[in-house]
């Protein structure tokens, strides 16, 4: 099996730094498969970059290497760093991004910094360290250069917050939205796993969103006005949404926004 490097940036399409990148990597290793996750992270957010990462690395093959660069502090002193978990690889700038990555593998990962410059391209900027530091180093990783070979072990790196959900009393769960797609549904940190063991006890809950009550639908579609309505989505997490329209502007939903069960 061919090597993958999967692309999560916010650079968007309309400028060339996406193909520069994929250019450099097929120049140093045409035969990896590069496989964009998206370019449409709004810019500078290092936490949903790092959300978007936590969600979709699991469903990449092993030793599938994954390219973040959402940097607003690209050319200062903070570190590139390469992170080696169990079955994946993960380079960009050490801001926090992977911090999904961290919470989820908890004690299997290991991070460097990466300061082997000969992996760099010679005309290395200060402004586009995506194509001049981090796409070769993904490029020469695929082609299996040793990890350490990179650099030294860290133990400093940087983590920011990744909410996760609380329980403020035992027949109650609090969690929060986390990220808004462009339908305008609002996931949230709330797992199907989290409730599956009192479904399996046939004890009844009900999510409440600002003080109403969501009802569950097992589908979209199963929805049939525009009220506001909760699926498990394909992530397994408890999702807000409207039936073809955006939850998001028609009910004021943000990043941040409390989302409770009540347990019965």
């Amino acid at each position: 099996m061919g090597r993958v490097i999967t692309l999560v940036t916010d650079f968007g399409l309309k400028d060339p730094f996406v193909g520069q990148m994929k250019g450099v990597i097929k120049g140093i290793n045409p035969e990896v498969e590069i496989i964009d996750i998206t370019h449409d992270i709004s810019p500078h957010s290092i936490k949903e970059a790092a959300i978007v990462v936590g969600l979709s690395y699991e469903y990449f093959p092993p030793r599938s290497i994954h390219l973040v660069v959402v940097d607003p502090g690209v050319g200062s002193e903070r570190r590139p760093i390469l992170v080696t978990t169990e079955r994946h690889y993960f380079i960009g700038p050490d801001n926090g991004v992977f911090s999904m990555v961290y919470q989820k593998e908890r004690d299997t990962f290991q991070v460097r910094h990466i300061t082997a410059e000969h992996y760099f391209l010679k005309k290395e900027s200060p402004t586009f360290q995506g194509r001049d530091l981090f796409a070769p180093v993904a490029a020469w990783l695929s082609k299996g250069i040793p990890t350490m070979n990179f650099g030294e072990v860290i133990s400093d790196f940087v983590r920011i917050p990744i909410p996760e959900p609380t329980r403020p009393a035992p027949s109650a769960i609090e969690g929060e939205v986390i990220h808004i797609d462009r339908f305008g549904n609002a996931l949230t940190n709330i797992t199907e796993e989290m409730l599956r063991p009192y479904i399996k006890e046939g004890r009844l809950y009900k999510i409440v969103f600002k003080g109403r009550e969501v009802p569950l639908r097992r589908y979209y579609a199963e929805a049939d006005d525009k009220g506001l309505y909760s699926v498990f989505d394909s992530f397994g997490l408890l999702e807000l949404y409207v039936y073809r329209d955006n939850a998001s502007k028609i009910f004021d939903i943000k990043v941040g926004d409390i989302v409770g069960v009540l347990i019965k």
